[in-house]
């Protein structure tokens, strides 16, 4: 039952970042900067924090890693309306109001200060537009961020919590699913970055999702190897970052999400063999999902698990793309009636 209500929540979830992403105004954005900002401080904190600071003992990088981490909500708010074209005066004025708040309140905030901050510059004297917006925003931000805080701990938190305990007691087939599905999303134009930061994955299911971020990135490679997308400089960018090749994904959708989600499942049985957990959400990416595990496991363990996620990743590349193979090749080969 907790498998079923945790790939259930996930589906859910996803509907609600596709509605956002596709409707909203400037949602794509929007969505980017959040991915964006789950680099610049998830990311940072696991390996300075974590890598650097304890496993090396280098207390400058550990400084780095707490700080970066500690700002999530504060960058969210200043990325998300810089991407959204705002004034990047607004925009840090509504970074600069949230002290000790987090990613996904940072986000709402910055999101509503990039709708409104335009509106507000528009009317405004010419002169004093700057003194005033910024007095008049810092605490607008403030408000929507706290005002948030406990929707999104009812919500999204919510479902991450269900997610993390249903890969816990049912881990091989929240294992695959999980795995799959994420990585499907990676090449999507929804951010696997973006999903997990706003759903607060840790442990085990955010240690699935970025073992299976980086065996589908191999996955990605020897299908538009096989199936000849583009050359050798596309194969490499799809796999280093899917969206680069968003114009070819969006031609050849069927065989590479198919593709995605083999690679993905295997690579998330992999990481549920080896235990890998991860506890920096927001690092579903093929080279952060490579790098943040070694900040809480044994190097031995996820250099492993690494080294067989690649095996997987080009096992669901092969199936896939010989699946697709065949499926075209019988539809030819149909005889046509006149």
């Amino acid at each position: 039952m907790e498998t079923i209500i945790g790939l259930s929540l996930l589906v859910f979830a996803l509907s609600l970042f596709s509605i956002f992403s596709l409707k909203a105004p400037m949602g794509k954005e929007a969505m980017g900067a959040l991915a964006g900002t789950a680099i610049a401080t998830f990311l940072v904190e696991a390996v300075h924090n974590y890598i650097s600071g304890d496993l090396f003992g280098i207390g400058f990088l550990q400084e780095v890693g707490v700080s970066a981490g500690s700002l999530s909500g504060t960058i969210a708010a200043i990325l998300v309306p810089i991407k959204m074209g705002v004034n990047p005066i607004f925009a840090v004025v509504s970074g600069a109001a949230l002290l000790e708040i987090g990613i996904i309140p940072g986000f709402v905030a910055g999101y509503l200060v990039g709708l409104i901050a335009p509106k507000l510059e528009e009317k405004l004297p010419s002169g004093v537009s700057t003194i005033i917006g910024a007095l008049v925003l810092a605490p607008f931000s403030r408000l929507v961020a706290v005002v948030t805080v406990p929707v999104v701990d009812a919500t999204l938190l919510n479902i991450g919590d269900m997610i993390v305990i249903a890969s816990e007691q049912s881990p091989i087939i929240m294992g695959f699913f999980l795995g799959g599905i994420i990585k499907v999303i990676c090449s999507s134009p929804l951010s696997s970055m973006a999903l997990t930061a706003m759903l607060g994955l840790q442990g085990l299911a955010m240690g699935i999702a970025s073992i299976a971020s980086f065996s589908g990135a191999f996955a990605n490679g020897i299908l538009f190897k096989r199936l000849k997308f583009g050359d050798n400089s596309n194969v490499v960018a799809v796999m280093l970052e899917p969206l680069t090749q968003a114009h070819i994904i969006t031609t050849h959708p069927i065989p590479i999400y198919l593709t995605n989600f083999l690679g993905g499942g295997f690579g998330g049985l992999i990481a549920v063999y080896f235990g890998i957990v991860s506890n920096a959400p927001g690092t579903a990416s093929p080279i952060p999902g490579m790098l943040a595990p070694f900040a809480f496991n044994a190097p031995v363990s996820v250099i492993s698990a690494l080294v067989l996620a690649v095996g997987g990743g080009l096992l669901g590349g092969y199936i896939g793309s010989t699946v697709y193979l065949l499926a075209t090749r019988r539809v030819s080969l149909k005889p046509k009636i006149n």
